[in-house]
């Protein structure tokens, strides 16, 4: 149902916000809109109608429903109006204002009202509004003798380019998302190239705040996908190059800024620079300041939890653990994170209570976290059924990994998470042989190795577990060791 979709994209801040707001529109004491919301709030999905209405009454329950929606949606509206498209909503009221004073033959003050609307659209680099701008004040231009009229058709081609770039940019990103949602085989890295090629993208600094970080969110991705940041992290930093070169508009686009830096701390963290990690991440703090507007809370989460993991990676995990338990509204990253913390520092009982509180299908949580998500999760729970000797269990989720992930990590090729899987499953019938020497020289010829500096930091901290059994070694103590570089 969409009316429960909407709902539970709400945070809890929003969720209060919201009552307020539907009270004020209420016309008339009838209060089964703000009862149905907190129903939903509260988790109830089922005979709603019964709940509200004592009774079946499904026509009067779909109107109230009908109702609270379109509440929902305004509310949003409103939000969004008053929040990160202020500066568009602004552009475009003077826009207007300035067609109404051509409209009532007002030229002078038309113009001028149309060059305010030009200088905000410029420095925003909204190039969607700067296009309706330049097309009105051409439209107008014989009632204006200061016009340079070939000037100004030079300007409306080349932002017309620029805007044109956007489009070609937004259906790139359609399209390698589809792929990527498809687990397309190519090589990641050429169906980028191959898609840019197509729509002609041009990589330079005509390129807005948003493309930039469009760019970079794709790429960061895609990454994530095949575990590789090392290699796309150089594309990263040239892409951030161009970002710096943007000083003048860092304020008035702190929010894609700061989404960028989060993307650059990520790429540092998988690659292990944490020092570099940590120092993107005081960028970001600076950058939210001390109010607690929207963009604090926003960001203040992912924040906490790229403090978490670096403080984790650098022998802090007390602290990252007291990190992630601050954050007022658990995120599912969050809840998974502190899992993985616990498990690496061989509190199993503890994991494994925080495994059994994720109580939606993996279905559910890929349609909201994206398919590694759920393959992590999935693993996390293998190791530390293994570690309880749940043995219905442990062969139980082993058949379920391989039937639900063969097809999509073969296709992306990392099948070396299927042949870790093979191995967690000898070691499980076996655990006498993993300190053998013939288990050690299998465990080496099945993975095709990368340099210590190039793999990423949460194959290395999967792979630890294994190294732990083998060593006989503290779970946390090996993974530091791996990935100390």
């Amino acid at each position: 149902m969409s009316l429960i979709a909407i709902v539970e994209t709400f945070s809890n801040d929003e969720k209060q916000e919201f009552v307020l707001y539907q009270r004020r529109k209420n016309r008339r004491n009838d209060v089964k809109n703000e009862q149905l919301f907190k129903l939903i709030c509260s988790g109830h999905t089922t005979n709603l109608d019964e709940l509200i209405y004592g009774k079946p009454s499904l026509n009067s329950y779909h109107a109230l429903s009908k109702r609270l929606q379109d509440n929902l949606v305004d509310f949003i509206a409103a939000k969004s109006f008053a929040g990160e498209t202020s500066e568009e909503l602004a552009i475009l009221k003077i826009l207007l204002a300035s067609r109404i004073f051509f409209e009532r033959k007002a030229y002078k003050v038309a113009f001028k009202t149309l060059k305010k609307a030009e200088k905000l659209a410029l420095q925003f680099e909204i190039y969607a509004l700067l296009n309706e701008i330049y097309h009105t004040k051409i439209q107008y231009a014989h009632h204006n003798s200061d016009i340079d009229i070939d000037q100004l058709v030079t300007l409306s081609g080349n932002n017309m380019a620029r805007y044109q770039q956007e489009i070609h940019l937004n259906s790139a990103y359609a399209v390698i998302k589809a792929k990527l949602r498809k687990g397309d085989s190519q090589i990641i890295k050429e169906l980028v190239q191959s898609t840019f090629a197509r729509f002609g993208i041009r990589i330079n600094e005509s390129l807005s705040y948003k493309s930039l970080y469009q760019l970079m969110e794709i790429t960061a991705h895609s990454a994530k996908l095949q575990n590789d940041f090392y290699s796309v992290a150089p594309f990263m930093f040239s892409l951030y190059q161009i970002v710096q070169e943007k000083k003048t508009l860092q304020e008035k686009h702190k929010f894609y800024h700061i989404h960028i830096l989060n993307l650059l701390a990520i790429t540092e963290f998988r690659k292990k620079n944490f020092e570099k990690s940590m120092k993107l991440v005081h960028q970001m703090q600076q950058l939210l300041g001390v109010n607690l507007g929207a963009h604090y809370k926003q960001f203040s989460k992912k924040i906490a939890i790229i403090k978490a993991l670096n403080f984790n990676y650098t022998n802090r995990p007390q602290l990252a653990i007291k990190t992630l338990a601050q954050i007022s509204e658990k995120s599912l990253d969050a809840k998974l994170l502190m899992v993985m913390c616990f498990f690496q520092q061989e509190e199993f009982s503890k994991v494994y209570d925080g495994i059994k509180s994720f109580n939606h299908s993996d279905n559910w949580y890929e349609k909201k976290m994206g398919w590694i998500w759920v393959l992590k999760k999935n693993l996390i729970e293998i190791l530390v059924l293994t570690e309880l000797d749940k043995l219905d269990l442990v062969l139980l989720r082993l058949k379920r990994f391989k039937v639900k992930f063969s097809k999509q990590l073969q296709k992306i090729g990392e099948e070396r998470v299927l042949t870790f899987v093979k191995l967690i499953a000898e070691y499980y019938e076996d655990q006498s042989k993993v300190q053998s020497e013939a288990f050690k020289i299998k465990v080496e010829n099945s993975f095709d190795r990368v340099s210590t500096h190039e793999e990423d930091i949460f194959v290395m901290s999967f792979y630890a577990w294994l190294k732990a059994k083998m060593v006989n070694e503290n779970i946390y103590k090996v993974t530091l060791q791996l990935v100390k570089v």
